[in-house]
């Protein structure tokens, strides 16, 4: 029997597990510096991927639709951070500084590629448009969300970090050089990728639970948890509820006021509304001092999969829509995160 869309999915309930194994057996001592180094082997692996399994005739399929990715690259990286710090006098006291340090890093995030995509096609939306979008806004988010967080992260909250530049630099090299090797050699590579998707994805998934896993083992011998009350986590439920409501209800509304059509209203919608998570996890590893990773992480885990459930519902009640309004109704099914 299928899970409902509604309940957390097993990256999800493993991802909490990983959080679980880090507070009580965190790494340290001589084993810290070891897993510092797989985790960096492992992000410059899954960057490798990504940019193996990019295709860049579904890059130029929907880039001619400028208006929709701008709508899209505004809601992402100018709506949420003017919601983060406009909501702040709001919002803020419900968690912990450190809490909300991190509610502003997910604010400069970029969207994510798989789980866009799949809801807009689930959705019947403009899916090449959904992958343009999504791309553009992983690859844009490599120089954006560096600026924006030193813009906006580390004046708020004093934390520590590389400068702009410096930071752009490291991110060129952990992250975008491993993902344009692979792109480069997709031509011979694409091939072994497709017939090993499968464990390829087990890869990649598990290249961000190692990062969870280092980063948390820091931030627990830190301290973390003596930091983070249990009112403060519930807080921060409602902060990254209020966050994607708005982001939600903005992006439909300005898509409908700017006389979009209904496909490319959804496709406005799923990209312009979530936050990657596999490109914060190590970008933050990248941005911010290790002791702080940890709690920087938590508000993303969990806007993660609120963005799921919440647009898994959102995806199948636009794919029941009728004939007249963008298709034939289509059985929902669930998406993989």
């Amino acid at each position: 029997m299928a899970r409902p869309a509604y309940l957390p999915d097993n990256f999800t309930l493993t991802l909490a597990t990983t959080v679980a194994l880090a507070s009580l057996l965190p790494a340290a001592g001589a084993a810290a510096p070891f897993f510092e180094a797989l985790t960096t082997l492992s992000i410059g692996l899954l960057f490798f991927m990504h940019g193996a399994k990019l295709s860049r005739e579904a890059i130029l399929a929907g880039i001619g639709h400028w208006r929709l990715h701008l709508l899209v690259l505004a809601s992402t990286f100018a709506l949420f951070p003017v919601l983060g710090l406009v909501l702040k006098p709001v919002l803020a006291p419900l968690v912990t500084p450190a809490l909300y340090t991190g509610v502003l890093y997910l604010c400069v995030l970029p969207s994510t590629v798989q789980s866009s995509i799949a809801f807009t096609s689930i959705a019947r939306g403009n899916i090449p448009a959904a992958v343009c979008s999504a791309s553009a806004s992983t690859l844009l988010g490599v120089f954006i969300t560096p600026v924006l967080a030193n813009l906006l992260v580390v004046p708020q909250h004093g934390v520590a970090g590389p400068s702009a530049l410096d930071a752009i630099g490291r991110i060129l090299l952990q992250l975008m050089a491993p993902f344009v090797a692979g792109h480069l050699l997709r031509p011979w590579i694409a091939g072994w990728i497709k017939r090993h998707s499968s464990v390829l994805g087990k890869v990649d998934r598990s290249s961000i639970l190692l990062v969870v896993y280092t980063a948390f083992s820091a931030a627990v011998i830190e301290g973390l948890w003596k930091q983070v009350p249990l009112r403060a986590l519930a807080g921060l439920l409602v902060v990254c509820a209020v966050l994607l409501a708005l982001a939600l209800l903005s992006s439909t509304w300005l898509a409908r006021r700017l006389g979009f059509g209904k496909a490319d209203e959804i496709t406005i919608v799923f990209c312009g509304s979530k936050k990657s998570l596999a490109s914060g996890v190590p970008m933050a590893k990248v941005l911010f001092a290790a002791p702080s990773v940890g709690a920087i992480l938590l508000p993303i885990m969990l806007f993660h999969q609120m963005q799921l459930m919440v647009c898994a519902v959102l995806a199948q009640r636009y794919a029941r829509r009728p004939e007249e309004e963008g298709g034939p109704p289509v059985k929902p099914r669930a998406a993989k995160a």
